[in-house]
């Protein structure tokens, strides 16, 4: 028997996982993001305009880099204010599970459906906040919460959550996410 070296190893892992069928929502036993969505009553809001010279969303290869967003009323208002000043945990975790809705309709509307979505790959969550506020990932929970719920264990990603001394619009969080897409 032939002895292989480490980059050997390497070189027939990167080949096999190249021919590899990539597995199907289906395959994967994971169920439907869309139909949890409906199970729980779960309306995305309609994705708005950007308030810039950028754009909501950038698919390139796999992966769709998602803007960052902040909690909207109804009405396209932003909710406003800051944590710890006027702001609570609670509602600041609630915010934070508002911009997650918003993300997932952009996210919708670059994927086509959000049952192509593979998993959540990584969420950047920005808290405003008063200096001595330290419980930044309670807030950014919403929105983590949010993705589990809709993907199950494909919704769980790698994540920061950060605090912030002004955002803009005075609102109390905003959320960027990266998304793998089939």
């Amino acid at each position: 028997m032939r002895s292989l070296d480490r980059r050997s190893v390497f070189a027939f892992g990167i080949a096999a996982a190249a021919v590899a069928p990539r597995r199907t929502l289906a395959q994967a036993g994971a169920g439907s993001a869309e139909a949890r969505l409906r199970e729980r009553g779960i309306e995305l809001p309609r994705v708005s305009a950007p308030v810039a010279n950028y754009v909501p969303h950038v698919r390139t290869g796999n992966l769709v880099f998602l803007a960052g967003t902040g909690p909207m009323r109804p009405d396209g208002t932003f909710i406003t204010g800051k944590v710890g000043k006027g702001v609570t945990v609670e509602e600041a975790y609630g915010h934070a599970r508002l911009t997650g809705l918003a993300l997932l309709a952009v996210l919708r509307a670059a994927a086509g459906s959000l049952d192509n979505v593979t998993r959540a790959v990584k969420v950047l969550g920005m808290v405003n906040c008063v200096p001595e506020f330290t419980d930044h990932p309670k807030i950014i929970n919403g929105c983590s919460d949010l993705f589990v719920e809709v993907f199950g264990d494909r919704g769980k990603h790698a994540r920061s959550a950060v605090g912030m001394g002004s955002l803009p619009f005075n609102i109390p969080v905003e959320i960027e996410a990266v998304f793998e897409v089939a």
